[in-house]
């Protein structure tokens, strides 16, 4: 542990921030999964919604530094074509 009180704090608020890092990754894999619910059940219209939250979602974790801007653009590329996919099948 820590003897400098600087290192204490900044120690801190290295885990607050990791836990609101989590929460939010945590949250965008939770609409990730209900949108591929959402395809696999064949439900379009509730999937486009979900596309647009999914998106959403992303792009303020990435302003927030959580991921990588190749990332969020990777998930965001990888999500509009399952769903390109499924509705050029349907």
């Amino acid at each position: 542990m820590a003897n400098i009180k600087s290192q204490i704090k900044r120690i801190q608020i290295s885990n607050e921030e990791r836990l609101q890092n989590k929460s939010k990754k945590s949250r965008v894999n939770t609409e990730i999964k209900k949108f591929r619910t959402a395809i696999s059940e064949g439900n379009m219209a509730q999937a486009q919604e979900l596309l647009k939250s999914c998106t959403s979602l992303i792009d303020s974790a990435r302003l927030d530094g959580v991921y990588h801007k190749n990332t969020a653009a990777r998930k965001i590329s990888t999500i509009t074509r399952e769903f390109n996919q499924a509705n050029s099948t349907k």
